[in-house]
């Protein structure tokens, strides 16, 4: 899955003057998609066979009503009641 608002490869592959790909669009883009989020809460990954990071948290609960939130420094879904 691609979430960033241009596919750097596709751009540079199309050799479209038009839109030439440039270091601008690229700090802006790297910069949109950045997550900025504590170091210990990451965990090494790969996106697109590229190596990348990824967010640890709990696994979603299958089923009620929960939010994620802190317990004794913890990360965790704490259950809460339906609207």
């Amino acid at each position: 899955m691609n979430d960033f608002p241009n596919d750097f490869q596709d751009v540079a592959k199309s050799g479209d003057a038009i839109k030439p790909l440039s270091s601008k669009n690229l700090m802006e883009n790297f910069a949109w998609a950045r997550l900025q989020v504590d170091p210990t809460l990451l965990i090494d990954a790969t996106s697109m066979g590229f190596a990348a990071k990824k967010l640890a948290i709990p696994a979603v609960p299958s089923g009620g009503t929960f939010v994620l939130g802190s317990v004794n420094g913890t990360m965790t879904w704490i259950a809460t009641e339906e609207c």
